[in-house]
């Protein structure tokens, strides 16, 4: 067998993470990694199963594997969220498709893709499944890593497939967390992110998030941490107090609200209401340091009016967030919403995303305006794509600057001058730092 792999992956952070744990695995057994999939004898799919887009896209990659497999010898694994919901329909329809593996079984690819893969490839439903942590996840860049630290949801939000192929949330060991990034810096890496589809909701036995993150920033020399995605009813204090009282927690929190609307969000079976929401945010807005805020918006949900539209577009208008992301709704077959009426034309669902990005983007442009002539730090990650005399860095507050000059380092972290904006990337200037 070709013992060169090229793994292909599709949706959260969280599949990053994974990819690049398999990915080290592999490396660890001899495998080398193929910079194309024509050259390779093993490809692996890391699938989404979040929205309908992501699917179809998905299916569209099988389709280009299937033609492949007429000239090129590999074999073809699918894993991911689409392989824990469609195990079934993917080898009906993809023959070529060598094996589907749970979710649940990710972690066992490597240690048996030379015997018999099959063995691992059944599995339970997800929901009744135990999801088990690589031990290593591996650099996103030399200095920055993604380090899974819960899986699952136990939320149910009525549209939200998640918990059906993820699971029941689960906390890793704190013990094994900080393992892990300690070997990390060893390593350079200077910046994590801590994942998890409900990220604030970590707790292994007595200790909570707050304390996890108190613990990093105690015994570990990691200069940025930063954390996603976050539930808004798990937004503690005591975890606004850590963010205010530490400067190594970025100030860009990503923290999704999905609408602005009470009914709809009873309806999607959010937690919180649009006035505890903005409660957190003034709470966030009011710490001793500028806080950046994203999200997450949907339109278009099941019995969604012009009223509750227009109490979304009064949510963007008060929070202003710095970025989102936006979507319209589709059923996702197994969740609750999948059996509501979907009584929103799509029509009207298109008008409203329209006009809800509209103003996202004014506002983006609004936000992030107010930092120019402000001073802040960023990493170097790479040569600017449209010049090769300018510098591309991220901040601090993780937004992309460009700025003249040529790398003698890559990944120092140097400070900026932001000078002007381009779209969504800063143009800046480096200053000297004493």
């Amino acid at each position: 067998m070709n013992h060169n792999f090229y793994i292909e992956t599709y949706g959260c952070q969280m599949n990053t993470a994974e990819s690049s744990a398999v990915r080290g695995d592999l490396l660890s057994k001899g495998w080398s990694e193929s910079e194309t999939a024509e050259d390779a004898g093993l490809i692996i799919i890391n699938t989404c199963s979040v929205r309908k887009t992501a699917e179809d896209r998905i299916w569209g990659r099988l389709g280009f594997y299937k033609k492949l497999k007429k000239n090129n010898d590999f074999k073809l694994i699918v894993i991911g969220c689409m392989a824990e919901r469609l195990k079934d329909d993917i080898k009906s329809a993809f023959p070529a498709v060598d094996e589907v593996v749970s979710n649940f079984k990710k972690v066992e690819i490597s240690s048996l893709i030379d015997t018999d893969i099959s063995s691992i490839a059944a599995g339970k439903d997800g929901i009744d499944e135990t999801y088990t942590f690589f031990e290593n996840h591996g650099k996103l860049t030399e200095s920055h890593s993604m380090i899974p630290i819960m899986n699952g949801c136990d939320n149910f939000c009525s549209y939200c497939i998640v918990p059906y192929v993820r699971g029941h949330e689960i906390s890793r060991d704190n013990i094994e967390i900080m393992g892990e990034i300690n070997s990390l810096t060893e390593k350079g890496v200077s910046e994590i992110t801590l994942l998890g589809q409900n990220v604030n909701s970590y707790l292994f036995e007595k200790h909570d998030f707050s304390d996890l993150l108190k613990d990093i920033l105690n015994e570990t020399d990691i200069k940025w941490l930063r954390f996603t995605s976050s539930n808004p009813q798990d937004f503690t204090d005591k975890l606004i107090k850590l963010i205010d009282d530490s400067k190594r927690i970025c100030s860009f929190i990503h923290l999704p609200v999905q609408h602005g609307s009470d009914a709809v969000l009873q309806r999607m079976n959010r937690k919180y209401t649009a006035d505890e929401y903005k409660n957190l945010v003034r709470k966030l807005k009011n710490l001793s340091r500028p806080i950046s805020l994203s999200s997450d918006l949907m339109v278009g949900f099941p019995g969604e009016t012009d009223a509750d539209f227009e109490a979304l577009i009064s949510l963007m208008n008060n929070v202003r967030f710095e970025e989102a992301f936006t979507y319209y709704y589709n059923p996702r077959e197994g969740t609750k919403a999948y059996d509501y009426k979907d009584d929103v034309p799509h029509e009207v669902k298109l008008e409203r995303l329209t006009r809800v990005i509209e103003l996202q983007r004014r506002t983006s442009f609004e936000e992030k305006s107010k930092r120019i002539g402000s001073v802040e730090e960023a990493v170097i990650e790479n040569v600017s794509k449209k010049d090769s005399n300018e510098i591309l860095a991220r901040t601090e507050k993780n937004s992309m600057v460009v700025y003249p000059g040529q790398i003698t380092k890559m990944n120092e972290y140097v400070n900026i001058k932001l000078k002007d904006l381009r779209g969504n990337t800063f143009i800046g200037e480096a200053v000297c730092s004493n």
